[in-house]
């Protein structure tokens, strides 16, 4: 029995190398290019999630009140949102732990109930501008808000709470190649790009309530909360 004791931890461990050996030639099998895409999608669904319809109207918005000004905030805010990505997404596999337990352990169960408040109350806002966007888009085809939106709300419980995690991967994949066409709306609005590429590198900035109230806007539509979790 001792000696069965003494040999269970080294069997596990070999059992461990055999496993991964296993997945490590089941990956050299597959083609590069899937392996790739394999990580990628979940990049794409990730990224797609930030156009949501409230990034759409506060980027529209931003457009139409001033024009090419604000777009030099759009590299600070990449380079921002990178890092914060990158910062979760570490803590996440070196603890192997999420955000809420993270603060727990770290400054306690009154600061992690504070800003497990604050993101309830960030992320519900953002889920009512998701389905106010699906109600407006839905006008656009003369379908009515009260129709487009129970309709909505109940194809999206079946397909996370009855479909698996590869439907639902490919589902939003699908939904991603919308973004597509903001490329092609690039082209087709015939911009002045030598106007662009000045804004582009030539901050900006005024005091003015509107426009700090704007440019705070564009940070949060940016980095929202839900997708720090």
């Amino acid at each position: 029995m001792a000696k069965q004791q003494i040999d269970a931890p080294g069997e596990g461990q070999r059992l461990l190398r055999r496993s991964a050996q296993r997945v490590r030639r089941r990956i050299e099998r597959r083609p590069r290019l899937l392996i790739y895409l394999a990580i990628f999608g979940p990049g794409v669904i990730t990224a797609s999630a930030g156009n949501d319809a409230g990034g759409i109207a506060t980027f529209a918005s931003v457009g139409a009140d001033h024009g090419y000004q604000l777009l030099w905030v759009l590299i600070p805010l990449t380079f921002s949102l990178g890092i914060v990505q990158e910062m979760c997404a570490r803590m996440g596999v070196v603890t192997g732990k999420g955000l809420a337990d993270l603060i727990r352990e770290r400054f306690g169960v009154r600061w992690t109930a504070l800003v497990m408040l604050a993101l309830l109350v960030a992320n519900g806002g953002v889920t009512v501008s998701e389905f106010v966007g699906i109600a407006a888009a839905m006008e656009l085809f003369g379908i009515a808000r009260y129709i487009s939106v129970p309709i909505a709300a109940i194809a999206i419980w079946w397909l996370i709470v009855k479909g698996s995690y590869q439907r639902v991967e490919r589902v939003f994949l699908a939904m991603s190649l919308v973004f597509l066409g903001y490329v092609v709306a690039a082209f087709l609005s015939h911009p002045a790009w030598t106007t662009v590429a000045r804004e582009l590198v030539h901050p900006h900035f005024e005091l003015a309530p509107a426009y700090l109230f704007t440019f705070v806007a564009v940070i949060g539509t940016t980095i929202s909360p839900y997708m720090q979790v």
